[in-house]
Protein backbone atom coordinates (compact mmCIF):
# COMPACT_ATOMS: atom_id res chain seq x y z
CA UNK A 1 0.00 0.00 0.00
CA UNK A 2 1.42 3.37 -0.93
CA UNK A 3 1.49 6.40 1.35
CA UNK A 4 -1.32 8.04 -0.58
CA UNK A 5 -3.77 5.41 0.65
CA UNK A 6 -2.84 5.60 4.35
CA UNK A 7 -5.23 8.43 5.27
CA UNK A 8 -8.23 7.03 3.33
CA UNK A 9 -7.67 3.60 4.87
CA UNK A 10 -7.43 5.18 8.32
CA UNK A 11 -10.74 7.00 7.77
CA UNK A 12 -12.36 3.79 6.54
CA UNK A 13 -11.06 1.72 9.46
CA UNK A 14 -12.12 4.29 12.04
CA UNK A 15 -15.55 4.57 10.44
CA UNK A 16 -15.97 0.82 10.50
CA UNK A 17 -14.91 0.62 14.17
CA UNK A 18 -17.27 3.43 15.23
CA UNK A 19 -20.14 1.98 13.20
CA UNK A 20 -19.59 -1.46 14.69
CA UNK A 21 -19.61 -0.03 18.20
CA UNK A 22 -22.81 1.91 17.58
CA UNK A 23 -24.49 -1.10 15.99
CA UNK A 24 -23.64 -3.26 19.00
CA UNK A 25 -25.14 -0.68 21.35
CA UNK A 26 -28.40 -0.70 19.37
CA UNK A 27 -28.01 2.45 17.28
CA UNK A 28 -27.93 1.23 13.66
CA UNK A 29 -29.19 4.56 12.23
CA UNK A 30 -26.37 6.54 13.82
CA UNK A 31 -23.91 3.82 12.79
CA UNK A 32 -24.98 4.09 9.15
CA UNK A 33 -24.81 7.90 9.16
CA UNK A 34 -21.34 7.98 10.71
CA UNK A 35 -20.07 5.25 8.43
CA UNK A 36 -21.21 7.29 5.43
CA UNK A 37 -19.39 10.35 6.76
CA UNK A 38 -16.17 8.38 7.22
CA UNK A 39 -16.49 6.80 3.76
CA UNK A 40 -17.00 10.25 2.26
CA UNK A 41 -13.91 11.55 4.07
CA UNK A 42 -11.93 8.57 2.84
CA UNK A 43 -13.07 9.17 -0.72
CA UNK A 44 -12.24 12.87 -0.66
CA UNK A 45 -8.73 12.16 0.60
CA UNK A 46 -8.10 9.25 -1.74
CA UNK A 47 -6.00 9.36 -4.90
CA UNK A 48 -9.20 8.63 -6.83
CA UNK A 49 -10.36 12.26 -6.51
CA UNK A 50 -7.20 13.94 -7.78
CA UNK A 51 -5.26 12.94 -10.87
CA UNK A 52 -1.86 11.43 -10.16
CA UNK A 53 0.61 14.00 -8.90
CA UNK A 54 3.98 14.52 -10.50
CA UNK A 55 7.00 16.47 -9.34
CA UNK A 56 7.25 20.21 -9.93
CA UNK A 57 10.26 19.90 -12.21
CA UNK A 58 8.54 17.25 -14.33
CA UNK A 59 5.36 19.35 -14.44
CA UNK A 60 7.34 22.39 -15.60
CA UNK A 61 9.05 20.32 -18.26
CA UNK A 62 5.76 18.86 -19.51
CA UNK A 63 4.02 22.24 -19.40
CA UNK A 64 6.79 23.78 -21.51
CA UNK A 65 6.20 21.05 -24.11
CA UNK A 66 2.38 20.84 -24.17
CA UNK A 67 1.31 24.24 -22.80
CA UNK A 68 -0.98 22.82 -20.13
CA UNK A 69 -1.35 24.64 -16.79
CA UNK A 70 0.25 23.35 -13.59
CA UNK A 71 -1.89 23.11 -10.45
CA UNK A 72 -0.07 23.09 -7.12
CA UNK A 73 -2.33 21.56 -4.45
CA UNK A 74 -2.27 19.71 -1.14
CA UNK A 75 -4.50 17.03 0.37
CA UNK A 76 -7.27 18.27 2.64
CA UNK A 77 -7.51 21.70 0.98
CA UNK A 78 -11.18 22.51 0.40
CA UNK A 79 -10.33 25.04 -2.30
CA UNK A 80 -8.24 22.45 -4.17
CA UNK A 81 -11.10 19.98 -3.89
CA UNK A 82 -13.56 22.60 -5.16
CA UNK A 83 -11.29 23.32 -8.13
CA UNK A 84 -10.89 19.62 -8.91
CA UNK A 85 -14.60 18.86 -8.72
CA UNK A 86 -15.68 21.93 -10.69
CA UNK A 87 -13.16 21.22 -13.44
CA UNK A 88 -14.68 17.80 -13.92
CA UNK A 89 -13.10 15.61 -16.57
CA UNK A 90 -10.96 18.47 -17.89
CA UNK A 91 -8.92 18.33 -14.65
CA UNK A 92 -7.06 15.33 -16.03
CA UNK A 93 -5.59 17.56 -18.74
CA UNK A 94 -3.71 19.65 -16.17
CA UNK A 95 -0.44 18.83 -14.42
CA UNK A 96 -1.09 18.36 -10.68
CA UNK A 97 1.71 18.78 -8.12
CA UNK A 98 1.11 17.81 -4.48
CA UNK A 99 3.20 20.29 -2.48
CA UNK A 100 3.26 18.01 0.56
CA UNK A 101 4.99 15.30 -1.46
CA UNK A 102 7.28 17.56 -3.49
CA UNK A 103 9.55 20.08 -1.73
CA UNK A 104 10.35 21.77 -5.05
CA UNK A 105 6.63 22.35 -5.63
CA UNK A 106 6.22 23.76 -2.13
CA UNK A 107 9.13 26.13 -2.76
CA UNK A 108 7.57 27.26 -6.06
CA UNK A 109 4.28 28.01 -4.29
CA UNK A 110 6.05 29.93 -1.51
CA UNK A 111 7.93 31.96 -4.13
CA UNK A 112 4.66 32.85 -5.89
CA UNK A 113 2.81 33.67 -2.64
CA UNK A 114 5.26 35.77 -0.65
CA UNK A 115 6.41 32.87 1.52
CA UNK A 116 2.96 31.32 2.10
CA UNK A 117 1.88 27.91 0.84
CA UNK A 118 -1.46 29.13 -0.51
CA UNK A 119 -3.09 26.56 -2.74
CA UNK A 120 -4.39 26.00 -5.28
CA UNK A 121 -1.80 27.95 -7.18
CA UNK A 122 -2.22 27.54 -10.93
CA UNK A 123 0.66 28.36 -13.26
CA UNK A 124 -0.31 29.24 -16.83
CA UNK A 125 2.50 30.09 -19.26
CA UNK A 126 4.89 30.70 -16.36
CA UNK A 127 2.52 33.13 -14.59
CA UNK A 128 1.14 32.02 -11.17
CA UNK A 129 -2.50 32.62 -10.25
CA UNK A 130 -3.51 32.09 -6.63
CA UNK A 131 -6.82 30.33 -5.97
CA UNK A 132 -8.36 31.15 -9.35
CA UNK A 133 -12.01 30.49 -10.08
CA UNK A 134 -12.62 27.06 -11.62
CA UNK A 135 -14.41 28.76 -14.51
CA UNK A 136 -11.30 30.84 -15.24
CA UNK A 137 -9.06 27.75 -15.22
CA UNK A 138 -11.48 25.93 -17.52
CA UNK A 139 -11.51 28.92 -19.89
CA UNK A 140 -7.74 28.79 -20.38
CA UNK A 141 -6.78 27.46 -23.77
CA UNK A 142 -4.92 24.22 -23.29
CA UNK A 143 -4.73 21.21 -25.60
CA UNK A 144 -6.99 18.26 -24.98
CA UNK A 145 -5.49 15.00 -23.78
Amino acid sequence: MTRTWVLPMLFGSCGLAVATGLTLTGKPGAATALLLVFVLLAGVHSPLVFPGSIGALEAQRRSAVDGRPIVFWRPGCKYCLRLRIRLGRSARRLHWVDIWRDPTGAAAVRAANGGNETVPTVVVAGQPYINPAPEWVRAQRYPSA
